[in-house]
């Protein structure tokens, strides 16, 4: 393999948007077989079928783009503790007289 075959880029904290990766993996599948599932938890074959046949248009294909990038590079697993700094919705207080 020579230089030409891979392209470095350098990550730096600046680079990576913490918003844009906390709404990608709170974003739902709005149709299909996965409709309703998070697209961090889509399965990996059914994105990597999606980057074949092609991203849909717009912000969800941009998303999808990105979850393909992050699933087929193992990147996943460094996704999941977002999910659980989300603040979780107050339990109902339900008090009876």
């Amino acid at each position: 393999m020579s230089s030409k075959d891979f392209e470095l880029i350098e990550v730096s904290q600046d680079s990576i948007n913490r918003e844009l990766l906390e709404e990608l993996i709170e974003t739902r599948m709005p149709y299909g077989r996965f409709k309703g599932e998070r697209l961090l938890d889509l399965p990996e074959p059914y994105v990597v079928w999606f980057k074949q046949q092609g991203f849909p248009e717009g912000k969800l294909g941009r998303q999808l783009a990105s979850l393909y990038e992050i699933k087929v590079y193992g990147l996943e697993k460094m996704l999941r503790p977002l999910l659980n700094e989300r603040p979780k919705e107050p339990e109902q207080l339900i008090i009876r007289f």
